[in-house]
């Protein structure tokens, strides 16, 4: 398919052409990643218009089962949302569980929803490379929310507050030493924390944890200008707190927009993603080269001896491919 073809449907709202371009993008292969260069160029101008929104919490915090409640109110307000969930990957055999589309079974009926499982490889917090590239294609097919679901395994979650306008921290009904055990890296990067399981037996449980979140948050701070985090409580089961925890992110989006951090907060964005793919483009031409990675066979060994140090090591390297490239 044409990339200008490809273009037209996706703005469209084609589905098939909106997995297609993803699987696309997510490719490694050097002829598909130049187009789907070409065919992000072309989509720039349709991006921008959605609230990007990161959610990561520990396993077992109920993700999944949040995401389709809330999903599910958004979808009965008109809106559209996309969901990519990126999943734990294999280190071993690079395999993913990618479930958590099965886990949101009535979500994925629906026409204005969108959820696109990708394995997360080894990139760091648990976010697949190609998640910005991602991002950019379902906000040019229309999407008004767009939700990247991290791992949350305990890796710096930093990568994904880099991509998104809002990220929601998803805590269990927990206080005391559990929340002593909570890093308080990843308590700084939230700009709104929900306490998900607040029904039933949990729910005194839930408001004590919220209350101790809140004295926490109280002694960080702000990550915004003007902005206390909120703490909510909700239920994914009997849909208590959901329609708050909506009017908080719209309250959050139109505070960063009237104060001007909302184009502030993007622009920083693409610029870190910027040094990010020059970053990676370099490492890629530096393990293409069959003779400078055999060199680097050599130094990694004098590094683990402990005769060199890795950064004396990383300039030899790094001297002998500028060398090669040389006229």
């Amino acid at each position: 398919m044409a990339i200008k073809n490809l273009v037209d449907q996706i703005v469209s709202g084609n589905r098939r052409a909106l997995a297609k371009a993803i699987t696309l993008i997510e490719s490694s292969r050097v002829d598909q990643r130049k187009q789907a260069e070409a065919l992000l160029t072309e989509l720039l101008p349709h991006t921008g218009g959605a609230i990007r929104i990161g959610l990561s919490g520990a396993p077992g915090v109920g993700k999944s089962t949040f995401i389709e409640a809330f999903g599910m109110q958004l979808i009965r307000q008109g809106l559209k949302l996309a969901v990519l969930a990126i999943d734990p990957s294999s280190s071993r055999s690079g395999g993913s569980i990618l479930g958590d589309k099965t886990r949101m079974e009535e979500l994925s009926r629906q026409p204005n929803a969108f959820i696109r499982p990708s394995p997360a490889g080894s990139t760091l917090g648990g976010v697949a490379r190609r998640t910005r590239e991602a991002l950019l294609v379902v906000e040019a097919a229309g999407f008004d929310v767009v939700l990247i679901e991290t791992v949350g395994v305990g890796q710096s979650e930093t990568t994904v507050a880099q991509l998104v306008d809002l990220f929601a921290l998803l805590q269990s009904p927990a206080g005391g030493d559990e929340l002593q055990g909570i890093k308080r890296g990843i308590m700084e990067l939230a700009d709104l924390l929900i306490v998900n399981k607040a029904d039933g037996q949990m729910k005194a449980a839930a408001t004590i944890a919220a209350a101790e979140y809140k004295s926490a948050l109280h002694l960080m701070r702000p990550k915004f200008e003007g902005w206390q985090v909120p703490v909510l409580l909700t239920s994914a089961l009997d849909g208590t707190g959901l329609p708050e925890t909506w009017a908080a992110i719209e309250r959050f989006v139109e505070h960063m927009k009237q104060t001007d951090q909302l184009d502030t907060l993007r622009m920083g964005q693409a610029r870190s993603w910027f040094w990010s793919e020059v970053t990676e483009g370099l490492l890629e031409a530096v393990k293409s080269e069959a003779a400078i990675m055999e060199r680097a066979k050599a130094l990694e060994s004098d590094v683990a001896r402990g005769v060199l140090t890795p950064g004396s090591a990383a300039d030899q390297i790094l001297t002998d491919f500028f060398k090669r490239r040389e006229p």
